[in-house]
């Protein structure tokens, strides 16, 4: 019982974050994960790769892609070999979000932090 209360207590500190994102950066937290996710690639990534890497189903990955493209910060590319396919890319505003966001004044919660500061 005491993992599910500590899970509980995670997710509403996840909720309370991503609250705070929001309304600071426009950005949820599929959002701000997928800018991260492109910032660290490569190459830009096809849609079922941003949906893997994200754990996302491919719908909510596209819905997610659309929102962030709607707001300028990432950009599409066709394939070279195939032309049905799509890839992404941070623009330069998608960059400059990204570093906001990442040295912003989002604070983390307590518990968030201590898990952030022992994966690093």
């Amino acid at each position: 019982m005491e993992t599910l209360c500590l899970i509980r207590d995670l997710q509403r500190n996840i909720a309370a974050y991503e609250a705070k994102m929001i309304e600071r950066y426009g950005l949820c937290l599929n959002e701000g994960m997928l800018l991260c996710t492109l910032s660290n690639a490569k190459r830009p990534l096809s849609s079922g790769e941003v949906a893997e890497m994200l754990g996302l189903t491919t719908s909510n990955a596209s819905k997610v892609i659309a929102s962030v493209e709607r707001k300028g910060l990432i950009e599409r590319s066709l394939g070279n070999a195939d032309k049905r396919h799509m890839y992404f890319k941070l623009t330069g505003a998608g960059h400059g979000k990204l570093r906001a966001v990442t040295y912003g004044s989002t604070e983390l919660p307590d518990n968030l932090r201590a898990i952030v500061q022992a994966a690093s």
